[in-house]
């Protein structure tokens, strides 16, 4: 006779696996948000008991010029970090090649990867120093002065963007190249012996076996690029004069130096949204995707 865990074994044993992960995600992502807009709700220094003042964050938030430049910032290190996963793939392509010194090459794109972000920030600090860092030394050796790129309202977002592209780069070719070691030799050969080479090979043999792999450097791309802070933290504290502040950091100031811990949850609480439109979005393009391929 069969016992109640073996007849229901088959749901039981992945619910119990699953159920941790279900709980911890639930308590620190799901509740998180809820509790996030309801504080976005009040006016609340932290200390003191809330205030319910409905959308009153929200209406303040959509008429602070500071929101839409951040917002703005936002955008700018979404387009450019678009540039990650084509740029990982591709350097990808080359350090797989088993070609001798490869493996140093690769040992090298691959350091931004373990570096941490504060380090990474304080490098690229180090780099746009106008008098003595490797812009001013590589300006110098033209004849030209190097401009001071954190120090300028119309350059900083791109400065500290290109700073946050190095790791994000090295992240992606780690993707592609776990991609490129999972192709099918089958279908390679295939198209070998049809006489497909170079682009042809990569068009259509190579990239549609990693579509899987460019969907999630995509999405954490995306993802990282609206929920950046840290550089902007470590290099410029949104300076000079809030022009490289992001919806991030912007929540972080309005919390913790300005005790508005509803306004910051209210932008938290639109960064959130924005996220979740367009993982939603991304996710069912996918999802179509894949059943027209079907």
């Amino acid at each position: 006779m069969k016992t109640p865990w073996r007849r229901h074994r088959w749901w039981l044993t992945p619910t119990l696996l699953i159920l941790p992960a279900a709980i911890l995600f639930s308590v620190v992502i799901l509740w998180s948000a809820v509790e996030s807009l309801w504080i976005s709700l009040h006016d609340w220094d932290g200390f003191s008991p809330m205030t319910w003042i409905g959308f009153g964050n929200y209406v303040e938030l959509f008429n602070d010029p500071q929101f839409y430049v951040s917002l703005r910032n936002n955008v700018i290190w979404l387009i450019m970090f678009m540039a990650a996963p084509p740029l990982g793939l591709a350097i990808a392509l080359l350090v797989n090649q088993k070609i001798r010194g490869m493996r140093l090459m690769k040992s090298l794109f691959f350091i931004p990867l373990v570096l941490a972000s504060v380090a990474v920030g304080v490098v690229f600090t180090w780099v746009y120093t106008p008098q003595l860092g490797l812009l001013a030394l590589i300006f110098g050796f033209f004849g030209a002065t190097a401009p001071a790129v954190l120090s300028d309202e119309r350059f900083v977002t791109f400065a500290i963007v290109i700073a946050a592209l190095w790791p994000q780069i090295a992240f992606c070719m780690v993707l592609y190249l776990a991609g490129l070691n999972n192709l099918s030799e089958e279908l390679i050969g295939a198209g070998r012996v049809d006489g497909a080479r170079g682009w042809n090979m990569l068009r259509h043999i190579v990239l549609p076996q990693l579509t899987q792999v460019t969907f999630i450097a995509i999405a954490v791309t995306v993802v990282g690029a609206l929920r950046s802070f840290d550089m902007v933290s470590v290099m410029t504290q949104g300076g000079p004069f809030g022009s490289s502040e992001v919806l991030a950091y912007q929540m972080f100031e309005q919390s913790i130096f300005s005790y508005r811990f509803g306004y910051g949850a209210a932008i938290a609480s639109v960064l959130f949204v924005i996220m979740a439109v367009f993982i939603v979005w991304y996710l069912t393009r996918i999802i179509r995707i894949e059943e027209r391929g079907a």
